[in-house]
């Protein structure tokens, strides 16, 4: 390894905020199969094998992670929300955060053809630092580093997936933690037929209540079951951590 490709995955890892105790690893993980190729004097092995790895291990990770974090939502919820924020575009951001890219080797025609902002090659790449980083210091590390880097992510996921209908998300985690449905009951409404104001009451299990108000029932609906969902937020961030234990 050349004193200039040292110094660059030295500011690398600065960026990942880990530093390796076998820098080879690293390099390795950032060889593509183009720059082998193209360089078959040069004795690199490319990072498919790495790839393959970390795809497992951010797979269980990403998994054990959901299942720790929303212990209410149900196997299709957790499905939906891994495969948010598991897929190569998902990874492919989070490379381009890291800027994976500007350490890559590849050949000469991938290199032409734009390869270090394609999404393939940047999730692919991302695959295989976290197998890098699992080789170079076991699970436990490896799984602090991904739920950092993944926590946003799973966040939008929430809203984007989970919370899209946001009465259908409250009645599965309902269903799958109390094994019974919410409870809407109208408690008011006011105005005139063309513009009417409704307001729902929600109760939860008896734990839970809020209201929701709506030009509709619908609507009001809605509104209540988003409240019922922050609320249950809020208990699962101020429970105590179950990735202690």
């Amino acid at each position: 390894m050349t004193n200039e490709r040292l110094a660059s995955l030295e500011t690398f890892q600065q960026t990942l905020d880990y530093r390796f105790n076998t820098i080879d690893l690293l390099d390795n993980a950032l060889i593509h199969g183009s720059f082998v190729n193209e360089n078959p004097a040069i004795f690199s092995k490319d990072n498919e094998r790495l790839e393959f790895l970390g795809d497992a291990v951010i797979g269980l990770c990403l998994t054990d992670l959901l299942i720790r974090k929303f212990p209410d939502y149900a196997e299709g919820q957790l499905s939906k929300l891994r495969a948010y924020v598991v897929n190569e575009q998902s990874l492919a951001g989070l490379a381009r955060k890291l800027n994976i890219g500007d350490y890559l080797l590849l050949g000469r025609g991938e290199e032409s053809s734009g390869g270090r902002a394609k999404a393939s090659i940047l999730s692919n790449a991302f695959e295989a630092v976290a197998a890098a980083i699992y080789i170079d210091c076991g699970f436990e590390k490896t799984y602090k580093f991904l739920e950092n880097i993944f926590g946003p992510v799973v966040e939008e996921g929430i809203k984007s997936v989970i919370y899209k209908d946001y009465k259908t998300a409250l009645q599965e985690i309902c269903q799958n933690r109390f094994k019974e449905t919410p409870k809407y009951t109208l408690i008011n409404e006011v105005g005139p037929d063309h513009d009417k104001v409704f307001e729902i009451s929600l109760t939860v299990a008896g734990i839970v209540t809020t209201t929701g108000t709506g030009k509709s029932k619908k609507e009001a609906e809605q509104r209540a079951a988003r409240r019922a969902l922050e609320e249950f937020a809020k208990l699962r961030d101020t429970s105590p951590s179950q990735t202690d234990e």
